[in-house]
């Protein structure tokens, strides 16, 4: 069985600074060819959600085959959203 492929966006932007990485709102990553280019404090957050996701779970109160999770950098939050691509 193959791995669904995982999609993250930067959805909004609620910091009262710029991201430091230069990350802005609809910038789009595919997970598996595409991880080095993201930040890796909001790696450090989704890893979690694209883990569930990938492998058949669901996060309670998310929309199926989503998950929305903020960066830790209390200046920026960069809001992300990782969908589950089934294709």
């Amino acid at each position: 069985m193959r791995r669904p492929k995982i999609k993250i966006t930067l959805i909004d932007q609620k910091g009262t600074m710029g991201c430091h990485r230069g990350h802005k709102v609809g910038d789009t990553f595919d997970y598996d060819t595409e991880r080095g280019k993201i930040c890796p404090m909001a790696m450090h957050v989704a890893f979690p959600y694209i883990d569930i996701l990938r492998y058949g779970g669901e996060i309670p109160n998310q929309e199926k085959g989503t998950a929305v999770f903020a960066c830790p950098d209390v200046d920026t939050l960069n809001i992300f959203k990782v969908e589950r691509v089934d294709e």
